[in-house]
């Protein structure tokens, strides 16, 4: 009898295989209906239906267990003052680069609060990503249209994201000026209808540029980036050349009232050099660690920098940020922020949502495997202000300050525990003082090129 069974099993098992071979790699009508006996109906799966029917996914999966508030005091914390609000803009990483100086500047000067004018620093971001894509787009002119390099470039001609090395070239170029200098405008809160007017002429541009000489393309450019210069003061207004600011203490007394230039309000009120005294570590365990990645056309500014970062394992990430941190320093930080995000408590905690449970089923992949298969990447750039120590020096929790505005997350802050910090943080940018020496060296070797269409670097919004 076992015997008969076992050979029933086997010639069952074999026609299985010869019909899903036999249906070429489609869903035949066999192959439906095996499927779909998987579905039994079963009184735990009707209920789950049955919910997601009038419920949204996150709302169910939340996890019981993890409903209380976790405890929001911090061991080590930077001073800072005052949350702001990119709103509908994909400018968190300009935010998070001023919230970063800003948060210097308070503390040095004694201010009751300040911020710096995005809008500024946004209208000369827009006209160098212009001249960008149209240089680029000249100095490609020769390749096909379906060159991979010609078709990065139409596909993201513009736009409002961004990273590091846009903070750091733009405002060494231009300087900065206080928000009053410069205030948002309609357009400068809600990017995509000037981002859209704005691609649609570049992409036009383009296809003309292409089909000049090189002597009469650059004279063109210098034409087109001219309507784009008058675009952006429609849509954002003039930039500054010259401002007065009156500087007050945290006592309401007036300490100083002068006329600045954007550079020289930088250059008293900052003057470090971005460019030089900052080094952006990455922890990226789908690529090789101790080693120096470049991405190519991954920049702000066509003479600036490239986006250049070191690949270190997670706890010596955590070694460099602790220090920062320790010595009053917030950092430039971004995550993959809408992984596990209970938006009502301002927390980024694995444990906050169980998919796995609702759904019946495991999701085991790692950090690197998440990242090899575009589940998951670097999404959002913040201000990485406070870090919670146990007594043996290791991190229990981490805060960021965000720029959604104060109503948003904790107090405009996010929360997120240490595991999740581990598996969704991607980089930090850290002043070189905090990086040893070992680290530091590794900038002298010849960086690894990456494509600028690598997934793991779209611009951060």
């Amino acid at each position: 009898m076992k015997k008969l069974i076992v050979c029933a099993a086997l010639f069952f098992a074999g026609a299985m295989t010869a019909a899903a071979q036999n249906n070429n790699g489609g869903i035949d009508a066999e192959m439906l209906s095996r499927i779909s006996q998987s579905y039994t109906g079963s009184a735990e799966q009707r209920a789950v239906k049955n919910a997601l029917a009038s419920n949204s996914i996150a709302t169910l999966a939340i996890n019981a267990d993890n409903l209380a508030m976790c405890d929001t005091h911090f061991s080590h914390r930077v001073k800072t003052k005052g949350i702001t609000d990119q709103k509908s803009s994909g400018r968190c990483w300009l935010f998070t680069g001023l919230n970063v100086l800003r948060a210097k500047m308070i503390e040095k000067y004694d201010l009751p609060q300040m911020e710096f004018s995005q809008n500024y620093n946004s209208f000369y971001d827009q006209l160098e990503k212009a001249n960008l894509f149209l240089q680029s787009i000249i100095d490609t002119r020769k390749l096909p249209l379906s060159d991979r390099k010609v078709d990065w470039l139409l596909r993201n001609p513009i736009g409002d994201g961004g990273q590091f090395t846009g903070v750091s070239n733009l405002i060494m170029k231009y300087g900065v000026v206080p928000k009053e200098a410069m205030p948002e405008t309609f357009q400068s809160n809600s990017t995509s209808q000037m981002a859209m007017i704005l691609k649609l002429k570049l992409r036009e541009w383009a296809l003309e540029l292409r089909e000049l000489k090189p002597e009469k393309a650059m004279q063109r450019k210098e034409e087109m980036l001219a309507e784009v210069y008058r675009i952006l003061v429609e849509c954002l207004g003039v930039p500054p050349t010259e401002f007065e600011w009156a500087r007050y203490n945290t006592k309401g007394e007036l300490v100083s009232r002068k006329t600045y230039t954007p550079k020289s309000f930088y250059e008293e009120y900052i003057g470090e050099d971005l460019e030089q005294n900052y080094v952006m570590i990455m922890n990226d365990p789908s690529r090789e660690y101790g080693k120096v990645y470049e991405i190519d056309l991954d920049r702000h500014v066509y003479d600036g920098e490239n986006w250049l970062y070191i690949n270190l394992p997670i706890e010596k990430v955590k070694e460099l940020a602790i220090a920062s941190i320790k010595d009053n320093t917030a950092m430039y930080f971004s995550c993959d922020v809408g992984k596990f995000m209970d938006r009502k408590k301002g927390t980024l905690d694995v444990a906050n949502f169980d998919y796995a449970s609702l759904f019946g089923t495991s999701f085991p992949m790692d950090k690197k495997q998440r990242i090899q298969t575009y589940a998951s990447g670097s999404s959002h750039a913040m201000t990485l202000i406070a870090v919670d120590l146990d007594d043996e020096g290791k991190a229990r929790k981490w805060m960021v300050e965000n720029s959604w505005g104060p109503a948003s997350g904790y107090q405009g802050n996010l929360i997120m525990t240490d595991e999740w910090f581990e598996e969704y943080m991607f980089r930090v940018v850290v002043e070189k003082k905090y990086v040893p020496e070992d680290v530091l060296k590794l900038l002298e070797m010849e960086p690894v090129m990456l494509p600028a269409w690598d997934p793991m670097f779209a611009p951060e919004e």
